[in-house]
């Protein structure tokens, strides 16, 4: 399953499970639109990997 990592890992923006600007990469690493679309130039720093927009996931009924 997908983990829904909770802020961006190069400046710690956070990113709720449904936001829109979160980005990741095939390993999971994860970052803010700001940063992928800036000084990333939408390249995992991790792996060199291309970062995509993070699929939402619908909120549990309790």
């Amino acid at each position: 399953m997908l983990e829904m990592r909770e802020k961006c890992e190069r400046c710690t923006t956070p990113l709720a499970w449904d936001s829109g600007d979160a980005r990741i990469c095939s390993y999971e690493c994860t970052f803010c639109a700001p940063c992928v679309d800036g000084p990333l130039n939408g390249r995992c720093p991790n792996c060199g990997g291309e970062l995509q927009i993070r699929p939402k996931r619908a909120r549990k009924n309790a």
